[in-house]
């Protein structure tokens, strides 16, 4: 039995937002504000969220953005746990690199979460590099050029690094601290040949071959870098592509066993992910919750995570977007730490996976 989730057709797009197949050709800034209002409090904390069209919550449209986009999933964990009221603020830019979420983000636009009121800082970046440097190398043909590949890394853990430093710097009474790793969007349909042709096999490359070690390597070093600079690192890929339960016979839920561990070396964990554990990745179109459910955690495009329920409204010409609501869910809804959508889409995966590092007091 499988289930889709919002999936939608990216549409057509003015000149300035162009957006591809694979990846925003240009920049969208989509900012929004929401706010968790519960009936039994006057008290407001505050969710900062910083990056890229995933955590704004990327619809295919201009006009509107996902409110359930995984900061709001957390900051409903949160309010509960809580019993206070929650703003969650995406200061976010759809089709932006890493180096332009930490410049025109994190560091340009600081103030939000300098707020006295913030507890929590959230960010996502290096998505578009990956993409962009996966479509350029797509393209290519003769022989294989893999140095975009490897400067998309670079500058992943360049800017990654410098994202951290900044927040530990300005986010001064936030409690916690959370990087998230990233997904392999297109994964199944990354396993085809390419057309160019490796230097020293003359042979054509499995795409999906080629990224997924770079994107072990990438997420590695992310949250390694988590660990240097007291940030948690939620661990997206993980929760995105494998399994809720042992297919492989090891006595391992695939979704844990391929979480990434601390203090484990960089070859240790590119090993596990790319040979141990590799049989039991799977696409994020059909993300099995047993042996027989599975739901469709990719939108249409095959790029952005899935969400339960409404919209916001964002304006075509500033790019913001605000609300206010109740919880979506009940308190009596919430069992164990987990809604009744919590792994039915991509959006309340990530939201959840976030969530499991909300502080127990504000």
């Amino acid at each position: 039995m499988s289930f889709r989730r919002n999936g939608l057709s990216l549409a057509a797009m003015v000149a300035a937002a162009t957006v591809s197949g694979s990846a925003l050709a240009s920049t969208l800034n989509q900012n929004t504000a929401w706010t968790i209002d519960r009936s039994t409090s006057t008290t407001k904390y505050r969710v900062v969220a910083y990056g890229d069209s995933i955590y704004a919550g990327y619809n295919g449209g201009l006009t509107s953005v996902a409110r359930r986009a995984a900061p709001v999933v957390q900051g409903e964990y949160l309010a509960k746990t809580w019993n206070t009221d929650m703003e969650v603020i995406r200061r976010t830019k759809s089709g932006a690199k890493a180096d332009d979420i930490y410049n025109n983000k994190i560091v340009s636009e600081r103030s939000y979460m300098q707020a006295t009121n913030t507890r929590v800082v959230l960010f996502e970046m290096c998505g578009n590099d990956y993409l962009q440097a996966r479509s350029a190398f797509s393209g290519q043909s003769g022989t294989c050029d893999y140095s975009g590949l490897e400067a998309a890394l670079s500058a992943c853990a360049t800017y990654t690094e410098r994202a951290m430093q900044a927040i530990n710097q300005y986010a001064t009474t936030a409690k916690v601290k959370i990087v998230s790793n990233i997904y392999y969007p297109g994964f199944a349909a990354d396993n085809v040949q390419t057309s160019c042709k490796d230097a020293a096999t003359g042979a054509t490359v499995n795409k999906q071959l080629k990224f997924l070690p770079l994107l072990a390597r990438s997420n590695w070093r992310t949250c390694n870098l988590a660990e240097k600079y007291g940030f948690q690192c939620a661990d997206s890929f993980a929760e995105m592509m494998a399994a809720d339960y042992d297919s492989n016979g090891d006595g391992q839920i695939d979704s844990a066993a391929i979480r990434y561990i601390a203090g484990e070396s960089e070859s240790s964990y590119v090993t596990r992910i790319t040979s141990t554990l590799r049989s039991t990745l799977r696409d994020s179109n059909t993300h099995f919750v047993n042996a027989s459910t599975s739901y469709d955690y990719m939108q249409s495009d095959d790029t952005h995570p899935t969400y339960y329920g409404t919209t916001i409204g964002v304006n075509i010409f500033t790019g913001s977007g605000s609300g206010t609501g109740a919880p979506q869910f009940t308190d009596a809804q919430v069992v164990d730490g987990k809604n009744p959508e919590w792994n039915k889409s991509g959006h309340e995966r990530m939201g959840w996976e976030g969530a499991r590092f909300n502080p127990a007091t504000p």
